[in-house]
């Protein structure tokens, strides 16, 4: 549930990259899987494979070689960053970290992030982003529990937003007995959702309700969730507030119940372009306005959803390192993605993480 700034990313020498950092300063990107427009088949490259992806997890199969011109298409899939972009986003993030976020205002941004979120839907209601309508293509279990014979269903979306992920899984839902609670720590946010034409309190309910609070959702008891959804959302909240996110996800959702989850990752072309002031802590920053957005690395997500950063026991039989997990990493990806500004010759990299977490 989060915006993407303007962003600047360079390619090349010193000289180009303050060149084109400039001259980025207008460009505009968006967030995951939104389509880019179509482009025409190059003799080059079998149409199959330069159509919008259909299996979860594989993130698109149109692969660049070095006999392709990266300008021919908006966008490539399973591109790494080359040496000049790894350059700059290194020194990048020695700039970021040699001039952090006063005291001040990491004490201001940190003490009540919900103002800031509100604040942020307030000034940009409900056309801030678009529709989410990749969500069933890339998570199959939600085609699943939306078919007219799938039963009772219990869906939880976490940092909800205006809306955006819950309403597109409800125009093509066909089950009479789905019930989707979205929740959003933002009031102005749940607001937003409540006011909309589609809202229908037979098939949804939306709260405020904070992740990494003491109580449940509104509504929702212990094992009471079939799916969680977690849409850039993990990534707003503060490292230290991870453990009881995850604790919150596990006490809803019922054994055997999953989690969806996709969020940005580091290296990201959103944390490179961060300019001074904006840095709270190694891959944590503060947005112009006044939100806050995680970078993760794949162990990393790995290790918190398996406990393994906790470092903290829990009931029962442990493994090997101590710690029994509690989630199943089903599957665990990462979407690397260069877009490119034909007209411009420029290059955008973008990377992002996604999984399924099953509750043991």
């Amino acid at each position: 549930m989060t915006a993407d700034e303007t962003v600047a990313v360079v390619a090349g020498t010193t000289d180009a990259q303050g060149k084109l950092a400039a001259d980025l300063s207008t460009l505009e990107i968006a967030d995951g899987n939104q389509q880019q427009s179509e482009q025409p088949a190059h003799r080059s490259h079998d149409p199959q494979y330069n159509q919008k992806r259909s299996d979860p997890f594989q993130f698109g199969s149109r692969l660049l070689g070095e006999e392709d011109d990266p300008f021919e298409f908006n966008a490539w899939d399973h591109v790494e960053t080359d040496d000049a972009y790894n350059e700059y986003a290194e020194q990048q993030y020695e700039m970021q970290r040699q001039a952090p976020v006063s005291d001040f205002d990491k004490f201001r941004f940190n003490s009540d992030p919900a103002k800031w979120w509100n604040k942020f839907y307030k000034n940009n209601t409900a056309n801030f982003f678009k529709d989410r309508k990749w969500l069933q293509q890339e998570f199959p279990v939600l085609d699943r529990l939306t078919q007219e014979d799938a039963g009772a269903v219990t869906i939880l979306e976490i940092g909800a937003g205006a809306g955006n992920t819950a309403f597109p899984v409800l125009s093509r839902n066909k089950n009479p007995k789905l019930k989707l609670h979205a929740c959003d720590f933002s009031k102005t946010a749940v607001d937003v959702m409540r006011s909309h034409e589609s809202y229908n309190t037979d098939m949804m309910q939306a709260d405020v309700w904070d992740v990494a609070g003491e109580e449940l959702p509104p509504g929702l008891g212990e094992g009471s969730v079939d799916l969680v959804m977690m849409v850039f959302i993990f990534s707003a909240l503060s490292p230290l507030q991870w453990k009881k996110a995850v604790d919150n996800v596990y006490r809803v959702l019922k054994p055997g119940g999953e989690v969806c989850f996709r969020d940005y990752g580091r290296g990201d072309l959103a944390q490179v372009r961060f300019k001074k002031g904006r840095y709270l802590e190694e891959n944590f920053y503060i947005r112009g306005d006044g939100t806050r957005v995680y970078f993760f690395e794949k162990d990393e997500l790995a290790d918190i959803w398996s406990d393994k950063l906790n470092g903290e026991s829990t009931d029962g039989d442990a493994d090997t390192d101590g710690v029994k997990p509690r989630f199943d990493i089903e599957e665990l990806g990462v979407d690397r993605r260069l877009l490119v500004n034909r007209a411009r010759k420029l290059k955008m990299y973008r990377c992002w993480m996604q999984g399924r977490f099953r509750k043991i």
